[in-house]
Protein backbone atom coordinates (compact mmCIF):
# COMPACT_ATOMS: atom_id res chain seq x y z
CA UNK A 1 0.00 0.00 0.00
CA UNK A 2 1.40 3.51 -1.11
CA UNK A 3 1.99 6.04 1.70
CA UNK A 4 -0.50 8.36 0.59
CA UNK A 5 -2.96 5.72 1.00
CA UNK A 6 -1.58 4.99 4.46
CA UNK A 7 -1.42 8.24 5.73
CA UNK A 8 -4.06 10.46 4.38
CA UNK A 9 -4.48 13.09 7.16
CA UNK A 10 -0.25 13.93 6.82
CA UNK A 11 -0.98 13.89 2.89
CA UNK A 12 -3.70 16.48 3.68
CA UNK A 13 -1.98 18.66 5.83
CA UNK A 14 1.22 18.41 4.01
CA UNK A 15 -0.75 20.20 1.06
CA UNK A 16 -1.85 22.99 3.16
CA UNK A 17 1.49 23.66 3.66
CA UNK A 18 2.27 23.30 0.11
CA UNK A 19 -0.13 26.12 -0.34
CA UNK A 20 1.79 28.21 1.87
CA UNK A 21 4.68 28.21 0.11
CA UNK A 22 5.53 30.47 -2.74
CA UNK A 23 5.27 29.09 -6.32
CA UNK A 24 8.84 28.47 -6.53
CA UNK A 25 9.69 26.22 -3.64
CA UNK A 26 6.19 24.19 -4.00
CA UNK A 27 7.76 20.59 -4.63
CA UNK A 28 5.26 20.15 -7.44
CA UNK A 29 6.43 23.51 -9.90
CA UNK A 30 4.46 23.86 -12.63
CA UNK A 31 4.52 27.58 -12.99
CA UNK A 32 1.53 28.90 -11.54
CA UNK A 33 0.90 31.02 -8.77
CA UNK A 34 -0.06 29.52 -5.20
CA UNK A 35 -2.41 31.09 -2.96
CA UNK A 36 0.48 32.62 -1.00
CA UNK A 37 2.08 34.55 -4.26
CA UNK A 38 -1.36 35.88 -5.52
CA UNK A 39 -1.58 37.50 -2.06
CA UNK A 40 1.87 38.61 -2.11
CA UNK A 41 1.78 39.66 -5.68
CA UNK A 42 -2.16 42.03 -4.56
CA UNK A 43 -0.23 43.28 -1.48
CA UNK A 44 3.02 44.16 -3.53
CA UNK A 45 0.83 46.49 -6.16
CA UNK A 46 -0.86 48.17 -3.49
CA UNK A 47 1.93 49.13 -1.72
CA UNK A 48 3.54 50.56 -4.93
CA UNK A 49 0.10 52.47 -5.80
CA UNK A 50 0.07 53.80 -2.11
CA UNK A 51 3.75 54.42 -1.86
CA UNK A 52 4.05 55.87 -5.50
CA UNK A 53 1.31 58.56 -4.35
CA UNK A 54 2.52 59.39 -1.35
CA UNK A 55 6.14 60.59 -3.18
CA UNK A 56 3.92 62.07 -5.60
CA UNK A 57 2.10 64.24 -2.90
CA UNK A 58 5.33 65.40 -1.28
CA UNK A 59 7.03 66.48 -4.40
CA UNK A 60 3.41 67.74 -6.38
CA UNK A 61 4.21 71.48 -5.83
CA UNK A 62 7.88 70.66 -8.23
CA UNK A 63 5.95 69.48 -10.91
CA UNK A 64 3.89 71.52 -13.65
CA UNK A 65 0.17 70.02 -15.00
CA UNK A 66 2.23 67.94 -17.76
CA UNK A 67 4.97 66.79 -15.50
CA UNK A 68 2.41 65.45 -13.30
CA UNK A 69 0.23 64.14 -15.72
CA UNK A 70 3.71 62.57 -16.80
CA UNK A 71 4.48 60.94 -13.39
CA UNK A 72 1.20 59.48 -13.50
CA UNK A 73 1.73 58.03 -16.47
CA UNK A 74 5.02 56.46 -15.83
CA UNK A 75 3.83 55.48 -12.17
CA UNK A 76 0.70 53.51 -13.33
CA UNK A 77 3.13 51.68 -15.90
CA UNK A 78 5.50 50.62 -13.78
CA UNK A 79 2.82 49.28 -10.98
CA UNK A 80 1.03 47.50 -13.68
CA UNK A 81 4.79 45.78 -14.51
CA UNK A 82 5.26 44.85 -11.38
CA UNK A 83 2.66 41.56 -12.52
CA UNK A 84 5.38 40.89 -14.88
CA UNK A 85 8.15 40.53 -12.80
CA UNK A 86 7.73 36.83 -11.52
CA UNK A 87 8.51 36.06 -15.46
CA UNK A 88 10.99 38.76 -15.98
CA UNK A 89 12.69 40.07 -12.76
CA UNK A 90 15.51 41.81 -13.57
CA UNK A 91 13.65 43.50 -16.40
CA UNK A 92 11.38 44.68 -14.47
CA UNK A 93 13.61 45.51 -11.79
CA UNK A 94 15.77 47.48 -14.20
CA UNK A 95 13.23 49.51 -16.02
CA UNK A 96 11.15 50.85 -12.79
CA UNK A 97 14.79 51.63 -11.38
CA UNK A 98 16.09 53.80 -13.98
CA UNK A 99 12.30 55.60 -14.03
CA UNK A 100 12.50 56.32 -10.52
CA UNK A 101 16.21 57.98 -10.85
CA UNK A 102 14.37 61.29 -12.37
CA UNK A 103 10.54 60.54 -11.13
CA UNK A 104 8.74 59.89 -8.21
CA UNK A 105 5.63 57.99 -8.86
CA UNK A 106 7.41 54.76 -10.10
CA UNK A 107 9.70 54.96 -7.00
CA UNK A 108 7.47 52.38 -5.00
CA UNK A 109 7.09 49.93 -8.07
CA UNK A 110 10.78 49.98 -8.61
CA UNK A 111 11.06 49.04 -4.74
CA UNK A 112 9.05 46.32 -4.80
CA UNK A 113 10.43 44.96 -7.58
CA UNK A 114 14.17 45.47 -6.77
CA UNK A 115 12.98 43.80 -3.62
CA UNK A 116 11.75 40.56 -5.83
CA UNK A 117 14.88 40.71 -8.13
CA UNK A 118 17.70 40.27 -5.28
CA UNK A 119 16.16 37.07 -4.19
CA UNK A 120 15.95 35.86 -7.97
CA UNK A 121 19.23 37.20 -9.35
CA UNK A 122 22.46 36.20 -10.08
CA UNK A 123 24.76 38.29 -7.67
CA UNK A 124 26.15 40.88 -10.96
CA UNK A 125 22.42 41.89 -11.35
CA UNK A 126 22.55 42.39 -7.68
CA UNK A 127 25.14 44.61 -7.51
CA UNK A 128 23.52 46.45 -10.60
CA UNK A 129 20.79 47.09 -8.63
CA UNK A 130 21.82 48.11 -5.86
CA UNK A 131 24.06 50.73 -7.62
CA UNK A 132 20.76 52.10 -9.51
CA UNK A 133 19.20 52.52 -5.73
CA UNK A 134 21.95 54.39 -4.86
CA UNK A 135 22.26 56.66 -7.91
CA UNK A 136 18.10 57.31 -7.07
CA UNK A 137 19.09 58.11 -3.40
CA UNK A 138 21.46 60.78 -4.39
CA UNK A 139 19.57 62.34 -7.32
CA UNK A 140 15.87 62.52 -6.21
CA UNK A 141 16.80 64.46 -3.41
CA UNK A 142 18.59 67.27 -5.40
CA UNK A 143 15.81 67.51 -7.90
CA UNK A 144 13.28 67.63 -5.46
CA UNK A 145 13.99 69.21 -2.55
CA UNK A 146 12.67 69.23 0.67
CA UNK A 147 12.00 70.52 3.90
CA UNK A 148 15.05 68.73 5.42
CA UNK A 149 18.30 69.41 4.12
CA UNK A 150 20.47 67.38 1.45
CA UNK A 151 22.74 65.30 3.41
CA UNK A 152 19.61 64.08 5.62
CA UNK A 153 17.25 63.27 2.50
CA UNK A 154 20.63 61.35 1.38
CA UNK A 155 20.88 59.26 4.62
CA UNK A 156 17.34 58.49 4.62
CA UNK A 157 17.65 57.70 1.18
CA UNK A 158 20.83 55.27 1.45
CA UNK A 159 19.14 53.68 4.79
CA UNK A 160 15.90 52.64 3.17
CA UNK A 161 17.59 50.91 0.21
CA UNK A 162 20.19 49.16 2.51
CA UNK A 163 16.64 48.30 4.61
CA UNK A 164 15.29 46.67 1.56
CA UNK A 165 18.23 44.81 -0.11
CA UNK A 166 19.42 43.53 3.34
CA UNK A 167 15.91 42.45 4.07
CA UNK A 168 15.97 40.45 0.70
CA UNK A 169 19.10 38.34 0.94
CA UNK A 170 17.73 37.47 4.31
CA UNK A 171 14.77 36.02 2.11
CA UNK A 172 16.87 34.30 -0.62
CA UNK A 173 19.51 32.94 2.14
CA UNK A 174 16.72 31.54 4.00
CA UNK A 175 14.92 30.22 0.62
CA UNK A 176 18.22 29.06 0.06
CA UNK A 177 18.36 27.35 3.06
CA UNK A 178 15.04 25.79 2.34
CA UNK A 179 15.87 23.75 -1.11
CA UNK A 180 19.45 23.30 0.52
CA UNK A 181 17.46 21.50 3.32
CA UNK A 182 14.85 19.80 0.62
CA UNK A 183 17.82 18.21 -1.54
CA UNK A 184 19.40 16.85 1.51
CA UNK A 185 16.14 15.30 2.65
CA UNK A 186 15.76 13.83 -0.50
CA UNK A 187 19.08 12.58 -1.06
CA UNK A 188 18.95 10.69 2.71
CA UNK A 189 15.84 9.22 1.63
CA UNK A 190 17.26 8.08 -2.08
CA UNK A 191 19.95 7.00 0.19
CA UNK A 192 17.96 4.99 2.79
CA UNK A 193 15.99 3.60 -0.03
CA UNK A 194 19.09 1.99 -1.45
CA UNK A 195 20.46 0.64 1.52
CA UNK A 196 16.96 -1.00 2.24
CA UNK A 197 17.20 -2.13 -1.33
CA UNK A 198 20.64 -3.50 -1.19
CA UNK A 199 19.75 -5.26 2.70
CA UNK A 200 17.00 -7.03 1.08
CA UNK A 201 19.40 -7.97 -1.91
CA UNK A 202 21.70 -9.37 0.18
CA UNK A 203 19.43 -10.67 2.16
CA UNK A 204 18.12 -12.98 -0.81
CA UNK A 205 21.52 -13.62 -1.89
CA UNK A 206 22.66 -15.04 1.80
CA UNK A 207 19.13 -17.56 1.66
CA UNK A 208 19.74 -17.95 -1.82
CA UNK A 209 23.27 -19.58 -0.35
CA UNK A 210 21.80 -21.27 2.35
CA UNK A 211 19.36 -22.99 -0.02
CA UNK A 212 21.69 -24.01 -2.23
CA UNK A 213 23.97 -25.97 0.71
CA UNK A 214 21.08 -27.58 2.31
CA UNK A 215 19.09 -28.60 -0.53
CA UNK A 216 21.90 -29.47 -2.18
CA UNK A 217 23.19 -32.25 0.25
CA UNK A 218 19.20 -33.27 0.56
CA UNK A 219 18.63 -33.99 -2.87
CA UNK A 220 22.03 -35.57 -2.92
CA UNK A 221 21.20 -38.03 -0.48
CA UNK A 222 17.68 -38.28 -2.71
CA UNK A 223 19.44 -39.29 -5.76
CA UNK A 224 21.77 -41.75 -4.05
CA UNK A 225 18.54 -43.61 -2.48
CA UNK A 226 16.52 -43.56 -5.54
CA UNK A 227 19.15 -44.87 -8.09
CA UNK A 228 19.73 -47.77 -5.53
CA UNK A 229 15.89 -48.37 -5.96
CA UNK A 230 16.49 -48.57 -9.70
CA UNK A 231 19.65 -51.09 -9.91
CA UNK A 232 18.79 -53.38 -6.90
CA UNK A 233 15.06 -53.86 -7.96
CA UNK A 234 15.52 -57.85 -6.47
CA UNK A 235 16.89 -56.32 -3.05
CA UNK A 236 14.96 -57.70 0.08
CA UNK A 237 11.94 -56.06 0.54
CA UNK A 238 13.28 -54.53 4.31
CA UNK A 239 16.01 -52.53 2.27
CA UNK A 240 13.57 -51.80 -0.03
CA UNK A 241 11.28 -49.82 2.57
CA UNK A 242 14.18 -48.53 4.54
CA UNK A 243 15.60 -46.88 1.26
CA UNK A 244 12.12 -45.55 0.21
CA UNK A 245 11.56 -44.42 3.67
CA UNK A 246 14.96 -42.48 3.39
CA UNK A 247 13.80 -41.20 0.53
CA UNK A 248 9.85 -39.87 1.56
CA UNK A 249 12.13 -38.16 4.22
CA UNK A 250 14.61 -36.57 2.53
CA UNK A 251 12.19 -35.22 0.02
CA UNK A 252 9.66 -34.05 2.99
CA UNK A 253 12.37 -32.11 4.44
CA UNK A 254 14.12 -30.81 1.50
CA UNK A 255 10.39 -29.55 0.63
CA UNK A 256 9.94 -27.98 4.19
CA UNK A 257 13.49 -26.02 3.68
CA UNK A 258 12.43 -24.87 0.45
CA UNK A 259 8.98 -23.44 1.54
CA UNK A 260 10.76 -21.64 4.33
CA UNK A 261 12.81 -19.73 1.37
CA UNK A 262 11.06 -18.93 -0.99
CA UNK A 263 8.79 -16.54 0.37
CA UNK A 264 12.17 -14.56 1.58
CA UNK A 265 12.85 -14.74 -2.04
CA UNK A 266 9.91 -13.12 -3.57
CA UNK A 267 9.75 -9.51 -4.77
CA UNK A 268 6.95 -8.31 -2.24
CA UNK A 269 6.66 -5.52 -0.28
CA UNK A 270 7.33 -4.88 3.58
CA UNK A 271 4.54 -5.36 5.49
CA UNK A 272 5.81 -2.35 8.21
CA UNK A 273 2.42 -3.26 10.34
CA UNK A 274 4.32 -6.84 11.34
CA UNK A 275 5.88 -7.09 14.62
CA UNK A 276 9.81 -7.27 14.96
CA UNK A 277 10.74 -10.80 14.82
CA UNK A 278 7.62 -11.85 13.97
CA UNK A 279 9.10 -14.38 11.87
CA UNK A 280 12.71 -16.00 13.58
CA UNK A 281 14.52 -17.82 11.39
CA UNK A 282 15.37 -21.49 12.22
CA UNK A 283 18.53 -22.04 14.34
CA UNK A 284 21.76 -22.10 12.42
CA UNK A 285 23.41 -25.38 12.23
CA UNK A 286 26.95 -25.16 14.50
CA UNK A 287 29.83 -27.92 15.50
CA UNK A 288 27.15 -29.91 17.42
CA UNK A 289 25.22 -30.96 14.21
CA UNK A 290 28.39 -32.44 12.42
CA UNK A 291 28.33 -35.29 13.80
CA UNK A 292 24.14 -35.78 12.72
CA UNK A 293 25.41 -34.50 9.52
CA UNK A 294 27.56 -37.59 9.39
CA UNK A 295 25.34 -40.32 10.56
CA UNK A 296 22.58 -39.11 7.66
CA UNK A 297 25.07 -39.96 5.40
CA UNK A 298 26.47 -42.95 6.69
CA UNK A 299 23.06 -44.03 6.40
CA UNK A 300 22.96 -43.68 2.66
CA UNK A 301 25.85 -46.92 2.42
CA UNK A 302 28.75 -44.57 2.60
CA UNK A 303 31.98 -45.66 4.33
CA UNK A 304 32.49 -42.34 6.41
CA UNK A 305 35.45 -41.46 8.82
CA UNK A 306 35.22 -38.90 11.13
CA UNK A 307 37.30 -37.35 13.86
CA UNK A 308 36.16 -34.34 15.84
CA UNK A 309 38.76 -32.78 18.34
CA UNK A 310 38.28 -29.56 19.85
CA UNK A 311 41.31 -30.13 22.78
CA UNK A 312 38.40 -28.95 25.14
CA UNK A 313 37.21 -26.11 23.29
CA UNK A 314 33.96 -25.03 24.56
CA UNK A 315 31.50 -24.97 21.20
CA UNK A 316 29.48 -22.27 23.27
CA UNK A 317 32.41 -19.92 23.02
CA UNK A 318 33.00 -20.18 19.43
CA UNK A 319 31.70 -17.42 17.04
CA UNK A 320 28.70 -18.77 15.30
CA UNK A 321 29.65 -17.72 12.07
CA UNK A 322 32.81 -19.78 12.91
CA UNK A 323 30.60 -23.13 13.82
CA UNK A 324 28.11 -22.53 11.01
CA UNK A 325 31.35 -21.97 8.12
CA UNK A 326 32.77 -25.32 9.39
CA UNK A 327 29.56 -27.09 9.64
CA UNK A 328 28.41 -25.92 5.89
CA UNK A 329 32.19 -27.17 4.49
CA UNK A 330 32.15 -30.39 5.83
CA UNK A 331 28.00 -30.56 4.19
CA UNK A 332 29.56 -29.33 0.46
CA UNK A 333 32.46 -32.04 1.03
CA UNK A 334 29.79 -34.52 1.47
CA UNK A 335 27.11 -33.25 -0.93
CA UNK A 336 30.32 -33.20 -3.37
CA UNK A 337 31.40 -37.06 -2.68
CA UNK A 338 27.37 -38.25 -3.10
CA UNK A 339 27.39 -36.73 -6.15
CA UNK A 340 30.77 -37.51 -7.60
CA UNK A 341 32.30 -40.16 -5.49
CA UNK A 342 29.62 -42.41 -4.05
CA UNK A 343 31.62 -45.49 -3.96
CA UNK A 344 34.57 -43.16 -2.38
CA UNK A 345 35.80 -43.92 1.49
CA UNK A 346 35.35 -40.00 3.24
CA UNK A 347 37.59 -39.06 5.73
CA UNK A 348 35.93 -35.73 7.97
CA UNK A 349 38.56 -33.96 10.18
CA UNK A 350 37.35 -31.42 12.44
CA UNK A 351 40.56 -29.82 14.61
CA UNK A 352 41.50 -27.06 17.09
CA UNK A 353 45.11 -26.64 16.74
CA UNK A 354 47.95 -24.17 18.28
CA UNK A 355 49.54 -21.27 16.43
CA UNK A 356 51.53 -22.77 14.12
CA UNK A 357 50.70 -26.31 14.30
CA UNK A 358 50.99 -28.50 11.56
CA UNK A 359 48.30 -30.68 9.66
CA UNK A 360 47.14 -33.39 10.79
CA UNK A 361 45.38 -37.00 9.66
CA UNK A 362 44.25 -37.18 6.49
CA UNK A 363 44.20 -33.27 6.07
CA UNK A 364 48.41 -33.26 5.96
CA UNK A 365 48.22 -35.26 3.02
CA UNK A 366 47.66 -32.28 0.76
CA UNK A 367 50.43 -30.32 2.94
CA UNK A 368 50.11 -27.29 4.63
CA UNK A 369 47.39 -24.51 3.67
CA UNK A 370 46.00 -21.38 4.86
CA UNK A 371 47.61 -19.19 7.82
CA UNK A 372 47.71 -19.80 11.54
CA UNK A 373 45.36 -17.55 13.13
CA UNK A 374 47.34 -15.56 16.56
CA UNK A 375 45.33 -17.82 18.84
CA UNK A 376 45.64 -20.93 16.47
CA UNK A 377 43.36 -21.92 14.00
CA UNK A 378 40.30 -24.75 13.20
CA UNK A 379 40.95 -27.35 10.34
CA UNK A 380 38.15 -28.27 8.58
CA UNK A 381 38.90 -31.19 5.98
CA UNK A 382 36.71 -33.57 3.85
CA UNK A 383 39.45 -36.21 2.19
CA UNK A 384 37.52 -38.24 -0.52
CA UNK A 385 39.50 -41.43 -1.27
CA UNK A 386 39.18 -43.17 -4.38
CA UNK A 387 39.10 -47.01 -4.50
CA UNK A 388 41.96 -48.95 -6.09
CA UNK A 389 41.48 -48.45 -9.57
CA UNK A 390 38.89 -46.07 -9.65
CA UNK A 391 39.88 -43.01 -12.28
CA UNK A 392 41.36 -39.87 -10.26
CA UNK A 393 38.77 -37.45 -8.70
CA UNK A 394 39.08 -34.77 -11.84
CA UNK A 395 37.86 -37.79 -14.30
CA UNK A 396 35.36 -39.54 -12.04
CA UNK A 397 33.55 -36.11 -11.69
CA UNK A 398 32.44 -35.90 -14.65
CA UNK A 399 30.56 -38.82 -14.50
CA UNK A 400 28.72 -38.14 -11.22
CA UNK A 401 25.72 -35.63 -10.81
CA UNK A 402 25.45 -32.50 -12.57
CA UNK A 403 26.51 -29.51 -11.11
CA UNK A 404 27.44 -25.83 -11.33
CA UNK A 405 30.15 -25.39 -9.45
CA UNK A 406 28.83 -22.51 -7.07
CA UNK A 407 28.85 -24.49 -3.72
CA UNK A 408 32.34 -24.28 -3.98
CA UNK A 409 32.60 -20.37 -4.78
CA UNK A 410 29.96 -19.62 -1.91
CA UNK A 411 32.07 -22.22 0.08
CA UNK A 412 35.06 -19.51 -0.50
CA UNK A 413 33.30 -16.56 0.66
CA UNK A 414 32.19 -17.67 3.35
CA UNK A 415 35.79 -18.94 5.01
CA UNK A 416 37.30 -15.51 3.21
CA UNK A 417 34.22 -14.00 5.34
CA UNK A 418 35.46 -15.58 8.38
CA UNK A 419 39.09 -14.84 7.54
CA UNK A 420 40.00 -18.20 6.94
CA UNK A 421 41.63 -19.65 3.60
CA UNK A 422 40.08 -22.72 1.44
CA UNK A 423 41.88 -25.48 -0.56
CA UNK A 424 40.04 -27.78 -3.33
CA UNK A 425 40.93 -30.51 -5.74
CA UNK A 426 42.38 -33.54 -5.99
CA UNK A 427 45.93 -34.08 -4.13
CA UNK A 428 48.46 -36.14 -5.29
CA UNK A 429 47.13 -39.39 -4.47
CA UNK A 430 44.46 -38.43 -6.39
CA UNK A 431 41.97 -38.14 -4.04
CA UNK A 432 39.45 -35.33 -3.86
CA UNK A 433 40.37 -32.84 -0.59
CA UNK A 434 38.38 -29.84 0.49
CA UNK A 435 40.49 -27.77 3.56
CA UNK A 436 39.93 -24.92 5.41
CA UNK A 437 41.60 -23.29 8.13
CA UNK A 438 39.44 -20.92 9.74
CA UNK A 439 41.38 -18.53 12.53
CA UNK A 440 40.68 -19.33 16.06
CA UNK A 441 39.30 -16.19 18.36
CA UNK A 442 41.62 -15.15 20.62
Amino acid sequence: MSELAEHPREIEGARWQQWLLPGALREREDGRRSPRDWFVDVLGFLIAIGLGLYLLGLTEDEHSELALLGEVVLGTLACLSLWLRRRWPFGVALATGLASILFVAPGGAAVIATFCAVIRVPWRQVALLVAIGVTTALVIPAIYPTEDDYPTELLIGLLFTGFVVGWALFVRVQRELFLSMRERTARLETAQQLRVEQAREAERRRIAREMHDVLAHRLALLSLHAGALEFRPDAPPAEIAQAAGVVRASARAALEELREVIGVLREQEPDDDAPAGSAPEPPQPTLVQIPALVERSRATGMRIGCRIELDGLDDVALPDVLGRTAYRIVQEGLTNAHKHAPAAAVEVVVEARAAGGGAIGAAGDAGEAGRAGANGDLLVAVLSRRPIGAPPAAAAAANGLPGAGTGLVGLGERVALAGGALEHGPDANGDFLLRATLPLPR
